[in-house]
């Protein structure tokens, strides 16, 4: 059977790519990254504030609230998400966030007589592909499955983490909180726009729909750094000829697309199936896709692609975070294995 996205689909798909590119370009997104290197502060709503910075080492914050599934739970204590905010801890974008709501991000799977957009998973997919090919910050994905659930977060007016694994993104900034974050200890993330939280909670089985959405937004990546090497390679010219003209540099551009495009098959199948064995195959692919689509990304670029100014080094760190998500790739390798094998032991 031949896939094809509609002719809604690819208008879909364009939309929210032309959207993210108004409102979180490229300059906006070194702005994010330079606030979160350095702790300052950002009006809401200015573009590229709300970059999520490096988790401090300072004391988790206390007293917020949990909301289980289908609940809502503000933060606890005086003050607020203030509470637990540690100092220098740069802050989402508000204004951002609401503009994610007011194009559909969060209610896109919500049915049209709660007031959501009412399309499916498969559309889902496509968003948050374009989420990952912008990079954009903020815990997307458990925002996005709490709407309909947790008050507010359909619109953008309730930003809602979720632990995960062991872990949780936005902690500090969150509204909401869906399941037990009762310890959490702040850790120093990898990627300057996750800041990340441990909670010693038991870890509960991974949401399917969250695995398949964190494989977009890794396919998102793959794709970006795909053309990011493809243009790089045309333009950098080393002995009177483009790089891209020598065999070695082909070579890994071609490997960038061959992994990029095998993880779209896989995550598109995925969607339209909903099988829990095609999305933990999809997972594998699109991770492996991202992090080494990343590092070849690297390879082309050589040191430029290490400066502030790329934006590779940050699809690579990005990708490194999300392969934690949802028990890690390890869980997928598993659930895909006893698929593959029934009745073994």
């Amino acid at each position: 059977m031949r896939f094809r996205l509609t002719d809604d689909q690819r208008a879909l798909r364009d939309g929210v790519r032309e959207a993210l590119a108004r409102r979180f370009d490229g300059r906006a997104l070194r702005a994010a990254v330079e606030e979160a290197d350095g702790g300052g502060v950002r009006e809401e709503g200015e573009p590229g504030g709300g970059g999520a910075g490096v988790a401090p080492e300072a004391a988790a914050p206390g007293g917020r609230g949990q909301a289980g599934a289908g609940s809502s739970g503000g933060p606890g204590g005086a003050g607020g998400p203030e509470a637990g905010r540690a100092a220098g801890s740069p802050r989402l974008d508000r204004g951002l966030w609401r503009a994610l709501g007011d194009l559909g991000f969060f209610a896109l799977r919500v049915p049209e007589t709660d007031g959501g957009v009412g399309l499916g998973l498969v559309e889902a997919v496509l968003v948050f592909e374009e989420a990952g090919r912008a990079l954009l910050p903020g815990p997307l994905v458990a925002t996005h499955l709490a709407a309909g659930a947790v008050p507010g977060a359909a619109t953008g007016e309730t930003v809602v983490a979720a632990v995960d694994g062991g872990l949780v993104e936005w902690l500090a900034e969150a509204d909401a909180v869906r399941g037990d974050a009762g310890g959490a200890v702040p850790l120093r993330s990898l990627d300057p726009l996750t800041p990340l939280h441990r909670v010693p909670a038991a870890r509960p089985a991974p949401d399917p729909v969250a695995v398949l959405l964190t494989a977009a937004e890794q396919l998102g990546t793959a794709g970006r750094v795909c053309e990011l090497a493809a243009q790089h390679a045309r333009a950098r010219e080393q002995f009177g000829r483009p790089i891209g003209a020598f065999q070695a540099v082909a070579h890994l551009c071609a490997g960038i697309l061959v992994r990029a495009e095998t993880a779209r098959a896989a995550v598109y199948a995925a969607a339209v199936t909903a099988d829990p064995a095609d999305i933990a195959a999809a997972r594998i692919l699109a991770d492996e896709a991202a992090v080494r689509g990343a590092r070849d990304c690297l390879q082309v670029h050589g040191g430029m692609g290490f400066t502030w100014e790329s934006e590779v080094h940050l699809h690579l760190k990005r990708a490194w975070v999300r392969t934690q998500r949802a028990g890690g790739v390890t869980e997928s390798e598993e659930l895909l294995a006893a698929a593959l094998t029934p009745g073994t032991v």
